[in-house]
């Protein structure tokens, strides 16, 4: 598409006042149709020779993932095949979770040339999304018009939570130095699957154990002798439910849970156990069973990049029967919830008393500063007094709804958002020193 240029609108604006002249002298305007008409050719002309994308081509070297509040550098290499230099202004559209639309830029390729474009990009917020374009004009080598054309060249970007900072790293690695400094390593041999030692076979070994490699080597039977599975499960267990909907601080209670469930995972992961997640409102929109290592950790790292609260009463009960069912093996697991009044969460009270004894339940809730702060103020007025009344009937029904809780056997972790990673990894470390898991 071929548009005029501002210089083209300037020269035809200048030449408007030409035509009060007609009402005086005859042919003035005849005149001015005929210039009019010249630069509205020149116009055409102008931007038929502006290098167009049949010349022009573009190609993007960016990575798919990205993280939330962190710039990251990518390049656009751009090619100029005409014989005339290109004169660009460039609009590009990215999807939202990567900033959305961008402000005008220009740049200038040689004939015959290639330029790299370096360029950053932020992760505005957590999920996945394609899309995007770039708008391109090409100006021509008179100055007086355009050529325009958009190019399809969309971004399949996943924007990840934020990776816990150094300082949990540091303080990981200290409480792994405390809890091993002056113990010595005992290996109990048992029914695991971690390979410890090879012996001779004696009757009453198990025969399944026998490695027959090395019995070809020693003439006699050997049995494989393994150590006991000291490995512990930790499962992330995620409300997605309309609890986790509201705002704190401006920013969503969920944010807030993707964020300590994160940290865990990571502590999780450091001390070698098996992490895993499950994701549920009215239904489980993701499972993944425990697993070891950076695969475990990845997993989970894809589920936090997309989950999202939906405003739908969550169905306890239905999920509560999924865990059952696809994890049997005893784990650690940390329910992230919250909770209004003891009427509202009595499924969820109910549901969580099932998990023992086979597993070891943490519930873990978001406390509302400013309803804490609410309660304790002391009223100037009549509203406000009224406000703090509400506001201490709301903090003893939760109070209540968390006592039961409590009496259900369940681990309970009731912290303000802001310190809910920190809480969440420092209670997690110290099961680990006491051995509840």
């Amino acid at each position: 598409m071929i548009i005029p240029s501002r210089r083209a609108a300037l020269v035809l604006a200048l030449a408007a006042p030409i035509a009060l002249l007609g009402f005086l002298m005859g042919g003035v305007v005849d005149a001015l149709l005929l210039g009019n008409a010249i630069v509205l050719g020149l116009v055409i002309v102008d931007g038929r020779l502006a290098p167009g994308p049949e010349r022009v081509t573009v190609t993007r070297h960016a990575p798919e993932s990205f993280s939330v509040g962190r710039q990251t550098a990518f390049t656009y290499q751009w090619q100029n095949d005409a014989s005339r230099r290109a004169s660009l202004w460039i609009r590009e559209t990215r999807p939202g979770l990567l900033d959305g639309v961008q402000p005008v830029r220009r740049l200038t390729i040689l004939p015959d040339h290639m330029v790299r474009e370096e360029l950053s990009v932020l992760g505005a917020r957590r999920g996945r999304e394609t899309g995007g374009w770039l708008a391109v004009r090409s100006t021509g080598p008179m100055g007086l018009a355009h050529r325009q054309w958009r190019v399809e060249l969309p971004w399949s970007a996943t924007v990840y939570p934020t990776l816990p900072a150094s300082r949990l790293k540091a303080s990981l690695a200290d409480a792994v130095q405390r809890r091993e400094a002056g113990l010595r390593s005992i290996r109990w041999l048992g029914e695991g699957r971690q390979f410890e030692s090879l012996r001779e076979w004696v009757p009453g070994d198990d025969t399944r154990h026998i490695d027959w490699k090395a019995t070809a080597r020693r003439r006699k039977y050997i049995t494989r002798q393994f150590e006991e599975e000291r490995r512990q499960q930790v499962l992330l267990v995620l409300d997605a439910g309309r609890m986790l909907t509201e705002a704190i601080g401006g920013e969503s209670r969920m944010e807030y849970v993707v964020r300590a469930a994160l940290w865990l995972a990571f502590a999780a992961n450091y001390h070698d156990d098996n992490v895993g997640i499950m994701v549920f409102s009215d239904e489980v929109h993701h499972y993944v069973s425990p697993q070891r290592g950076r695969r475990g950790l990845r997993q989970v790292l894809e589920v936090l990049a997309v989950v999202q609260p939906k405003l739908v009463e969550p169905d306890y009960p239905a999920a509560f029967r999924y865990l059952a069912v696809r994890n049997r093996k005893r784990a650690l697991t940390v329910f992230f919830t919250d909770v209004i009044d003891r009427l509202a969460s009595e499924a969820m009270v109910a549901n969580v008393a099932s998990l023992r004894p086979r597993h070891l339940p943490l519930v873990v809730t978001l406390r509302n500063p400013v309803l804490d702060a609410t309660a304790t103020a002391r009223p100037t007025d009549v509203a406000a007094a009224y406000r703090k009344a509400a506001a201490e009937e709301l903090l003893s029904a939760r109070s209540e709804a968390l006592l039961q809780m409590r009496r259900a056997g369940a681990l309970l972790l009731d912290v303000p958002p802001a310190n809910a990673a920190r809480a969440v990894v420092d209670q997690y470390l110290e099961l680990k020193r006491r051995g509840r898991l």
